[in-house]
C-alpha cells in the first residue's frame, strides 16, 4: 500500500534508526537485537519506500551500500597525515631496548606518565576513512604512506563500515561494562578469542587518566565536522573458508589467503566484486579528532560505531605487556581473523607525538612478531633466478604447503653456501618456516626421510645447465654468483627497453636513447619508477621538450591497462615469448593467479614444458620480482584480460614466413592474435595455414608441403584480418 510522502519520511527515518542500531549491536557490541531475517525484512521495506520516494534517499542510508558503476581507474589522494608502518621486534629484549631508547628522549615527568597500549596486529589492507559532518565521504588505501588511492565506492559496500557516525554514550557504557571482556572468546558461541583481563594494573578505558591529572569521562558527545579513522580491511577465516568451499563447488580455483583476497577485492575497479566478498573493516586508529590517549581513541571508535579487534588493553609495566604477548600467542589461533603479531604503543598521544618519527616508523610504537609457524614439505626442484642486479639466487620449488595462514610453493635458498650449509638436495623433505611471518625459509633437512637416489646439488653445473649462454663469476669475498660483464644499470636499461618494446607494452617514446637518459639521470631506478614520472621532471632532461615529456608520461600512463598477455611478455620471464604469454593469460586470467601457479598448473598448459615452467616459477619466487609486481599494483598498473575464444580466428594457428608488404612481422602477428588466432614459429600438424610473404623460409615451406598444410598469400592475410 502506497503511503504519503510525509508518512514515508517519518517511517524511513525510524527504519534507518532501527537498522543502524541493529548494525551497531551486531558489529560493535557482538550481540543481536533481532534475527538476521528480521533485519533483512526491515532493509527490504526501506528500499521499497525509497524506491517510491527517491528524493528521500540520502548517501548514508543503509540501502546505499549497493555497488555502483565500474570505475575507469582509481584517483590518487594525498594523505593529510602520513600512514606509517611500525618497526618489528621479535623478543622481549628488543622491546626493552625500544623502551630504553624512548626513555632517554623524555623528561623525568613524562617518563613517569608512560603507560602502554596494546592490540592484536591484523593481517589485512590498511585503509583510511574520512567523514564530513558524520557522513562517509572518502576511503583511501595506504599506498606508499604519502599517497593512496580513492576506493570509496568499494568500501561503501562493506557492511560493518558506518555510512554515518553516531555518538553513543549509552551504548559505550554498556560496551565498557563487560561486553568487551566477553566478545571474541574462543569459548563463546562466536568463537572470537579471549580478552579477559588478567593483570591487576589493566586500565579501564572509560575512566582513564589521559595525562595523569584530568579524568576523561567516556567518548565525545558531539560528532566533529571532520573525522578520520584508520583500520585494516580483512576477511574472517570462517568467511574465507566458506567462500573457498563455494569456489570449489563451482569448479573455480580457491583463493590463496584472506589477506590477498581482501586487498585484491578492494582494488577492483568494479565495486560489485567488493560487494560480493565478505569484507570487514577493523578500526585501529582515530586520527581526527585527536584524543589524549590511544585507548580513549579506541573507545571513541566504538562509540562512533566501528568494529575493533577487542583485544586492546592498557598496562602500567612492560612485565604486564610481556604477559599479554604470551596470552595472545597462546590464544590468537582462536581469533576469527589472521594475525601476524601484537602492536605496542605508548598510550599518551602527546608523548607519542613528541617522540616523533625515524625514517618511516614512529619511535613510540613497535609491532611484536610471533615466532614463525613451521611445516614440512618436499623439495621438487632447485631453480636459479637472475635478479635485476645480475645476482643468481637459488630457489627451492616445493610441494605446496600451508605455513602461517598462506600457501607456500617455493623458498629462497639465498646462495650456494647456504645450500651447502643446509645440505639440501632435490627430493629432500625439509622443515619450512616464515621469517617474520612473511618470507618462506628452509630451516633444516630431515635426513632420515632422504631418498636413496639423491645427489648433492652442484651449483656451477646448474648455472651452466639453466643458463648455457651466460657466464658467471663469484667476486672475491662474496657468496653470490653474478652474470659476467653485466652491471645493474645495464640490466635495468635492457629490462626497460624490453618492457616498452612493441612485443611488450609498446610504450611510444620509450626507446633506447630515452631509457638511457632516464636511467643515467636517476629519474628511473626500477620499472615502477616509470609510473612515478611527471612531465615536469622529464622535461628537465636535455632530450625532452615540454610536449615530448607530456606525450611520454601519457603513453606510460596508458600502459597501465595494457592487455594481460602483453604485460606478461613485458616482464621478461626467461623462455616466455608473446605466444606463451597469451597461453598463460588465457589460462590464468590475472597476474595474481599466475604468480600463485604451481608446477602442475603450468605443465597442464599445452606447449609449456618443464624448462619453461621452472623459469616461470623462478621468476615468481624472486623477492625483487614480487616487490616490483606489488609496487606496480600500488601504482595502478592493472593489466586487462579479454576472452578471445569467440573471435573469428579462435582455435586456429598460423605461421608467417617472409615479409608481408606494408606490415612488420610483429604487427602482422598481433593483427592475427587480435582476431583470436595463435601465431607460432614452427610448422606442425596443428598449423592451420602458412602465410607466405616475400622471400619465405625454404624449410618452413617444405615442411608445410610435407604435412599438407595449406599456404596463404598477402590477399588471404588481408581477408583474415578484415
Amino acid at each position: 500500500m502506497k503511503i504519503s510522502h510525509e508518512e514515508a519520511a517519518a517511517r524511513i527515518e525510524k527504519l534507518r534508526e532501527l537498522i543502524n542500531d541493529y548494525r551497531y549491536h551486531y558489529h560493535v557490541l557482538d550481540e543481536s537485537t533481532m534475527s538476521e531475517a528480521a533485519a533483512d525484512s526491515l532493509k527490504h521495506e526501506l528500499a521499497q519506500l525509497e524506491e517510491q520516494y527517491p528524493d528521500l534517499i540520502t548517501p548514508d542510508s543503509p540501502t546505499q551500500r549497493v555497488a555502483g558503476r565500474p570505475l575507469d581507474k582509481f584517483t590518487k589522494v594525498t594523505h593529510k597525515k602520513r600512514m606509517i608502518s611500525l618497526a618489528d621486534v621479535f623478543s622481549e629484549e628488543e622491546i626493552k631496548e625500544w623502551n630504553e631508547r624512548n626513555a632517554k628522549l623524555l623528561t623525568p615527568a613524562d617518563r613517569a606518565k608512560v603507560t602502554y597500549f596494546t592490540d592484536i596486529k591484523m593481517d589485512g589492507l590498511a585503509c583510511s576513512l574520512h567523514y564530513k559532518d558524520g557522513v562517509l565521504v572518502k576511503a583511501v588505501t595506504r599506498g606508499d604512506g604519502l599517497v593512496g588511492e580513492d576506493v570509496t565506492m568499494n568500501v561503501r559496500t562493506i557492511e560493518n563500515v558506518p555510512l554515518r557516525l553516531a555518538a553513543r554514550g549509552d551504548m559505550f557504557e554498556r560496551a565498557s561494562e563487560g561486553t568487551r571482556e566477553e566478545a571474541f572468546s574462543p569459548t563463546s558461541e562466536a568463537a572470537r578469542g579471549d580478552t579477559v583481563e588478567r593483570a591487576p594494573s589493566v586500565t579501564s578505558h572509560a575512566s582513564e587518566n589521559g595525562d595523569g591529572n584530568e579524568n576523561v569521562a567516556g567518548p565525545l558527545a558531539a560528532i566533529p565536522s571532520v573525522v578520520e579513522v584508520r583500520g585494516e580491511i580483512v576477511i574472517f577465516k570462517d568467511d574465507f573458508n566458506r567462500l573457498n568451499e563455494k569456489q570449489e563447488k563451482m569448479g573455480e580455483k580457491p583463493f590463496a589467503n584472506p589477506r590477498n583476497l581482501a586487498a585484491g577485492s578492494i582494488r577492483q575497479l568494479d565495486p560489485k566484486i567488493a560487494a560480493s566478498r565478505p569484507l570487514k573493516f577493523m578500526a585501529y586508529d582515530l586520527v581526527e579528532p585527536d584524543l589524549p590517549t590511544n585507548s580513549q581513541a579506541y573507545d571513541q571508535l566504538r562509540a562512533y560505531g566501528f568494529q575493533t579487534s577487542r583485544q586492546d588493553k592498557t598496562f602500567n609495566t612492560l612485565k604486564e605487556v610481556f604477559g599479554e604477548i604470551k596470552h595472545l600467542g597462546e590464544t590468537r589461533g582462536g581469533l576469527p581473523f589472521n594475525t601476524d603479531g601484537m602492536v605496542i604503543k605508548i598510550n599518551d598521544r602527546r608523548i607519542y607525538s613528541q617522540l616523533g618519527i625515524v625514517g618511516k616508523t614512529p619511535r613510540a610504537a613497535v609491532a611484536f612478531k610471533y615466532p614463525a609457524e613451521e611445516s614440512t614439505t618436499k623439495v621438487r626442484d632447485i631453480v636459479i633466478s637472475i635478479g635485476r642486479t645480475g645476482a643468481a639466487t637459488p630457489v627451492a620449488i616445493l610441494d605446496p604447503v600451508v605455513v602461517a595462514g598462506s600457501t607456500v610453493k617455493h623458498a629462497s635458498l639465498h646462495n650456494a653456501d647456504e645450500i651447502a650449509r643446509l645440505g639440501v638436495r632435490i627430493g629432500d623433505t625439509v622443515i619450512i618456516y616464515k621469517a617474520g611471518d612473511i618470507i618462506p625459509q628452509v630451516k633444516e633437512v630431515l635426513l632420515p626421510l632422504r631418498p636413496e637416489n639423491t645427489k648433492p646439488f652442484n651449483y656451477e653445473e646448474a648455472l651452466k645447465e639453466q643458463y648455457p649462454e651466460l657466464d658467471f663469476y663469484r667476486p672475491s669475498g662474496e657468496v653470490v654468483y653474478r652474470v659476467k660483464g653485466e652491471t645493474s644499470d645495464l640490466i635495468l636499461k635492457r629490462s626497460l627497453e624490453y618492457y616498452a618494446s612493441k612485443p611488450a607494452l609498446n610504450i611510444e617514446g620509450l626507446g633506447e636513447k630515452n631509457v638511457v637518459a632516464l636511467v643515467d639521470s636517476k629519474l628511473v631506478q626500477n620499472i615502477p619508477d616509470l609510473y612515478r614520472l611527471t612531465a615536469a621532471k622529464v622535461a628537465q632532461l636535455e632530450r625532452f621538450a615540454e610536449l615530448s615529456a607530456k606525450n611520454l608520461v601519457n603513453a606510460i600512463e596508458a600502459s597501465k591497462t595494457a592487455p594481460l598477455a602483453k604485460f606478461i611478455t613485458a616482464l621478461g620471464i626467461r623462455h616466455v615469448g608473446a605466444q606463451t604469454a597469451i597461453a598463460l593469460a588465457n589460462h590464468f586470467h590475472s597476474v595474481d593467479a599466475l604468480r600463485d601457479a604451481t608446477e602442475e598448473d603450468l605443465l597442464s598448459i599445452p606447449d609449456i614444458g618443464k624448462i619453461v615452467a621452472e623459469s616461470i616459477l623462478a621468476f615468481f619466487a624472486d623477492e625483487d620480482n614480487l616487490k616490483t609486481l606489488d609496487e606496480l599494483k600500488e601504482l595502478g598498473v592493472h593489466p586487462t584480460y579479454e576472452d578471445k575464444s569467440q573471435l573469428p580466428l579462435a582455435g586456429k594457428s598460423y605461421i608467417i614466413s617472409g615479409t608481408l608488404d606494408g606490415f612488420g612481422r610483429e604487427e602482422a602477428e598481433d593483427l592475427l592474435r587480435d582476431k583470436g588466432a595463435t601465431v607460432t614459429s614452427s610448422v606442425t600438424k596443428n598449423t592451420t595455414a602458412l602465410i607466405l610473404g616475400e622471400k619465405p623460409g625454404k624449410s618452413k615451406l617444405e615442411k608445410a608441403e610435407k604435412l599438407g598444410i595449406p599456404t596463404l598469400g598477402l590477399q588471404d592475410f588481408l581477408e583474415l584480418i578484415k
